[in-house]
């Protein structure tokens, strides 16, 4: 499928290359996918990027996990909280079939205050980042005694050989 830039660019006669400039390196999925397939260790999930989604879509489909998924780890997740920072994060998430809080906090400060304010589970949550993320949420939930467990590093940007 044509970028969507460059066929409109086509459409006036020019010709464009689209360039990609990073590209990412989905880290430790066998260790997350474990994780993932254990609903019961833990409180809730937490998503703060379309990639954490895409990591998850990635395991279930690496593993062949999606049957599963649909049967019956889908639902243990969605009796528990999955939080999520975005409105397209949140998309994302719901197209995998759970069913989200705080995607409408705008930033993981507010989602982290969200968070605080709803959970009493002493379980941790499982929260699939890259290497680049921000250590606000993390810490605001750990100083208000919320356990969550990073399943980092998920994924990392890296130069697109190209």
């Amino acid at each position: 499928m044509k970028d969507p830039y460059i066929r409109e660019l086509g459409l006036y006669g020019l010709e464009a290359t689209l360039i990609s400039v990073l590209s990412l390196e989905f880290l430790s999925l066998p260790s997350f996918s474990e994780k993932l397939s254990h609903p019961e260790g833990y409180g809730g999930l937490i998503f703060t990027s379309p990639r954490a989604v895409e990591v998850v879509e990635l395991c279930l489909e690496k593993d062949n996990k999606t049957e599963v998924w649909r049967k019956s780890l889908k639902e243990k997740w969605n009796a528990k909280s999955v939080y999520v920072v975005g409105n397209a994060t949140a998309s994302l998430v719901n197209k995998i079939g759970l069913h989200t809080e705080g995607e409408n906090c705008g930033n993981a400060e507010k989602l982290a205050e969200c968070i605080c304010s709803r959970e009493s589970s002493a379980l941790p949550l499982l929260f699939p980042c890259g290497t680049l993320k921000r250590e606000i949420l993390p810490k605001m939930l750990k100083d208000k005694g919320i356990p969550g467990e990073k399943a980092a590093p998920g994924y990392s940007p890296q130069q697109d050989p190209e």
